[in-house]
């Protein structure tokens, strides 16, 4: 058993260490880390498993315990980021469902919005409702705007409909009343009949539970989505806590959540709408941290792995957040503009913006011999050519392997040998050829085109949010994003570049770190020039009561809870608000300066004084394990050894250049000026000519990209 230095207090003997593993499930990866209280890091990429993901955990989980000799007794917790719940979604391979809802209000997910993501596209098709409408039933009841029963509840309407559910054999069952978030007694009541005659083998997700919040279609529609995905989620978590059970490993199993926080897997299949983008978060939340530690207020979160890229950025230390999500039809979208293309889920999520492409994205001719780059993937199964794992199409990987950026025989350490030949012979066959283009010309061409698509996925957080990526620092990671992160730089104009310590493992590594956290909301509706700080307070009194309660069924006392309030504003007569946070003295006229401002910010005007509406109350209540986080300086040691190269082409303004091929310890010397590839266990790091790498704190690597046209 591993021990670490410190003496057991009073004791005179060496305590035993103890360890944290972060699992994050890729499309072609799943990255593993492990963190020790002595401070030690280990690493482990393993292919995905997509007939049981969860397969793919347990088998590094155990590699990495192996590998530091301890046993699955000295595992303080395991920590998972995954896209099952986004990939249920997206397949439409989620639970038959049924909803519930008021008598009249039966075509609310047909109706759903007027606004559709391609303007003046009048043939537009939405996607179909998760919940067709012969399963959409209803029950005899009314409140109003306020809570107050206007019709009781019939419960032989309720029966009924319990009799029906029990007819089609129904797995899941959404519940969503008109106005229960104001008075829940409907809904709850609606949930006991509909167990008693059900059982517990279908679930149930009422309105007042998940979104209690003004809009019947958006709680209606997370609402859904969360019964729709529910049955998945408790098998899967219940399979790998199973799984988990059998290696031995009893440590708590925890799922990150879309906004970055941390839940208990129980809590995560009673609400399991709130993990739909938990993989892209990790990624995000681990980005804060090493920027807050380097001292950079202001960063563009870029993740590209073997399927997909994502970017976010992180204003003066802390993730953008929104609301304002859709998932489904092809795409999960984050925009206050562009809505109606998949399911409304208000929920709070990290602002993130994602596009299909990867490592793994195949390379084809389009029309006309147009070249494309995704956004189909190879993934892990049969994965690029030159895995020779029986991949026919020439991907991403394949093209950037022929410019002589990836090592020539290996990846991952060499537990991935590297066929070379294969994937220059594919690449030239299906599309160098058919181009009459020489075969680097047309790799450089597809590493360009991959690089401008990717930048979509920068703009969608920056410009297209009214920021200036210019005045940002790119953090890139990833098992890709180091590849073109300066490329990408380069077309946004962005001058410093970031790459992460474990790069390739970045949103693993930050999952140990993620704190139990959880929001509760209360929906008040009234104009703020009827508002006073003493009924503010009172307000946000109770909601903070109820965020101490629900931490404390999740093991944290009130000492180690930390509180933090928002609220939803809009002027008077919009049809949308803006979240705020909300100052600490609680005065109604500080509210309406911080909307007018983000307001101003967001849209690019704002007026203090025009009349406005306090929509929701918000308070988020996070947890403290005592886990700091700690971006410790590596202490990274240069080889004596004699610098390898490797021809590198980079393009018809450089040709083909003997390139050093170095180690992040090599930097220990002193900078070099570009073109240099960084090779490492998990990702490798492609220096263009004229640009400068150093070592930064934290064991970090800038890449500066001097003056930009």
């Amino acid at each position: 058993m591993a021990e670490s230095k410190d003496l057991d207090a009073g004791k005179g003997r060496a305590a035993p260490v103890t360890y944290r593993i972060g699992a994050d499930i890729g499309g072609t990866f799943t990255d593993l880390v492990l963190l020790g209280s002595d401070g030690r890091l280990l690493r482990r990429k393993v292919s995905s498993t997509p007939d049981d993901y969860g397969r793919a955990i347990i088998e590094g989980a155990e590699a990495l315990l192996r590998e530091a000799e301890a046993t699955p007794g000295q595992l303080e917790d395991l920590v998972h980021a995954t896209t099952v719940v986004t990939n249920t979604v997206l397949e439409g391979k989620g639970a038959r469902t049924a909803l519930v809802t008021t008598a009249g209000f039966r075509d609310l997910l047909e109706m759903r919005r007027l606004r559709i993501p391609e303007m003046y596209n009048l043939q537009y098709d939405k996607p179909a409702p998760l919940v067709p409408r012969r399963r959409c039933l209803e029950v005899s009841e009314r409140l109003g705007p306020g809570g107050v029963v206007w019709q009781p509840l019939d419960e032989a309407s309720v029966e009924a409909v319990a009799e029906r559910l029990a007819a089609e054999r129904v797995e899941a069952v959404a519940i969503a009343l008109l106005h229960a978030y104001a008075n829940p007694e409907h809904e709850i009541a609606v949930e006991a009949l509909l167990r008693a005659r059900l059982g517990e083998a279908v679930y149930i997700a009422r309105s007042s539970s998940v979104l209690p919040e003004v809009r019947e279609y958006e709680r209606a529609s997370t609402t859904v989505v969360s019964a729709y995905v529910g049955p998945v989620v408790q098998r899967y978590l219940g399979r790998l806590s199973r799984q988990l059970a059998a290696a031995g490993i009893s440590a708590p199993l925890r799922v990150v959540q879309s906004n970055g926080g941390a839940m208990t897997a129980e809590a995560a299949v009673g609400k399991p709408a709130q993990i739909l983008e938990s993989g892209p978060a990790a990624g995000v939340i681990a980005c804060a941290g090493l920027a807050r530690a380097l001292e950079v207020r202001n960063a563009i979160s870029f993740d590209m792995g073997g399927t997909t890229a994502k970017a976010a950025i992180i204003e003066d230390g802390e993730p953008a957040r929104t609301t304002e999500y859709e998932v489904g039809a092809g795409i999960n979208l984050s925009s206050k503009l562009v809505k109606g293309g998949g399911y409304a889920v208000k929920l709070p999520f990290i602002d993130v913006s994602e596009i299909g492409a990867g490592g793994g994205s195949i390379v084809s001719l389009g029309p006309g011999g147009s070249l494309r780059v995704g956004p189909q993937s190879a993934g892990s199964v049969p994965g690029p050519v030159c895995y020779g794992a029986g991949g026919e199409q020439p991907t991403f990987t394949d093209a950037v392997l022929t410019l002589g950026y990836l090592n020539q025989t290996h990846l991952v350490g060499g537990a991935l040998p590297i066929d070379a030949a294969r994937a220059r012979e594919a690449l030239t066959r299906l599309v160098a050829a058919p181009l009459e283009r020489p075969l680097l010309e047309t790799a450089f061409g597809i590493f360009r085109l991959a690089a401008v698509t990717m930048t979509r996925a920068v703009k969608a957080v920056t410009t297209y949010r009214g920021r200036d990526p210019r005045d940002f620092t790119l953090f890139a990671f990833g098992g890709n994003g180091p590849v073109v992160a300066a490329a990408i730089a380069r077309e946004l104009q962005i001058g410093r570049v970031v790459i992460p310590p474990a790069p390739g493992v970045f949103s693993a590594f930050g999952l140990p770190f993620s704190e139990i956290e959880h929001e509760f909301q209360a929906s008040l509706l009234v104009p703020t020039a009827s508002l006073d700080a003493a009924g503010l307070r009172a307000a946000f009194a109770a909601l903070e009561a109820k965020a101490l309660a629900g931490m404390a069924a999740e093991g944290f006392a009130a000492g180690r809870v930390t509180l933090s309030r928002a609220a939803d504003l809009r002027y008077e007569g919009q049809a949308y608000e803006l979240t705020v946070p909300v100052p600490d003295d609680l005065e109604p006229r500080a509210l309406e300066l911080a909307f007018a401002g983000e307001h101003r910010r967001t849209y690019g005007h704002g007026a203090e004084d025009d009349p406005m509406d306090l929509v929701n109350i918000k308070v988020t209540a996070r947890g403290d394990s005592g886990r700091a986080r700690r971006y410790q300086d590596e202490v990274l040691a240069a080889s004596p050894r004699p610098l390898p190269t490797r021809p590198a082409y980079f393009g018809p303004e450089h040709g083909l250049l003997d390139t050093p091929v170095l180690t992040r310890g090599d930097l220990a010397t002193g900078p070099v000026t570009g073109p240099a590839i960084v090779e490492e266990y998990d990702s490798t790091c492609i220096v263009p000519p004229g640009c400068r790498l150093s070592l930064g704190a934290a064991g970090s690597m800038i890449i500066e990209l001097g003056e930009l046209s």
